[in-house]
């Protein structure tokens, strides 16, 4: 996925979040939001259609068994696979590695 995909896929889930939240209709919304209701039910449907991804929290504190002080949290996918998350990740490099996961 480009980088301009992926900056038009989270304008677009953050805008339906937005519309979660309102409680206004889609044409209310759209009408605010200066957005067409096409585009927004094209969206809505894409975003849909993408299997969601399944997360467990795991455990929050040391981030390693060698006794790490940096704080963060681990992640363990429905594959068994682990996830951990450092308290200092760039939160931009984190969006590409959620990214690549739904993909």
């Amino acid at each position: 996925m480009d980088k301009k995909t992926e900056n038009r896929e989270e304008y677009w889930r953050e805008r339906m979040a937005a519309h979660e939240r309102s409680g206004l209709s889609v044409k209310q919304f759209c009408e605010e939001q200066q957005i067409t209701e096409q585009s927004f039910y094209v969206w809505r449907k894409r975003l849909r259609s993408q299997p969601p991804m399944r997360f467990a929290l795991v455990e929050t504190g040391l981030a390693g068994p060698q006794g790490s002080t940096e704080s963060g949290l681990e992640l363990v996918l429905t594959t068994g696979e682990r996830l951990r998350i450092g308290a200092s990740v760039d939160a931009s490099r984190l969006r590409k590695v959620v990214a690549a996961l739904r993909a």
